[in-house]
């Protein structure tokens, strides 16, 4: 039997992308060990890719504000989870995992995050997060004062539903292309990582 298809869609090789997507992707592959199939797969429009990852970078690897990196890709799972995105709550989730060095975290914010070990804190921001995802139209001030409450200023709240909208389009295009989650994703965080070769 041979393995699924990373896309519906055609998947370029690497040889053939423009010189910026490849020099990212083999940055990515020599960080990670494995390159994320969300890099290949929209390398299939290479324009797109280049604004998708630049909205990407600019919101997940945003310096200040009061949003950890973690909590960042909590809001990721708990709204990949909520739009049914087998791909980016496998592979959010398992980045999740590494940065709170929490194994079941993922699993518990991708299912119900009101039922999730995180603090009460992290639980308004995911209840905003939700909201965004799910009825952005009812969205009022009382969700602002919540945040509000937690800590949370305005410019975070920003933040939170940046993420949640960008994710909702990465969801909605990795359902459509059927993306396929790499299985190094689904041990990441949960098992010890394997020691790296030695180089020469």
């Amino acid at each position: 039997m041979s393995p699924p298809a990373l896309s519906r869609f055609p998947v370029p090789e690497l040889k053939d992308l423009p010189d910026d997507l490849r020099a990212r992707i083999l940055e990515v592959q020599d960080k990670a060990g494995f390159v994320p199939n969300v890099f290949l797969t929209l390398a299939h429009r290479p324009a797109e890719w280049r604004a998708f990852m630049a909205y990407h970078d600019a919101l997940l690897l945003k310096e200040g504000g009061s949003l950890s990196k973690g909590e960042r890709e909590m809001i990721v799972v708990a709204t990949s989870g909520a739009n049914h995105c087998l791909y980016c709550v496998v592979a959010h989730g398992a980045i999740l995992r590494v940065y709170e060095k929490k194994p079941l975290l993922a699993d518990q914010v991708a299912i119900n995050h009101r039922k999730a070990d995180i603090t009460p804190r992290q639980r308004a921001m995911l209840d905003f997060a939700m909201k965004v995802c799910t009825a952005s139209h009812e969205v009022e001030e009382a969700d602002f004062a919540a945040l509000r409450g937690h800590g949370f200023s305005d410019e975070d709240a920003w933040d939170i539903a940046a993420i949640t909208a960008f994710f909702g389009l990465s969801n909605r295009m990795a359902n459509v292309m059927g993306m396929r989650p790499n299985d190094e994703f689904f041990l990441m965080g949960r098992v010890p990582r394997p020691p790296r070769p030695a180089t020469a």
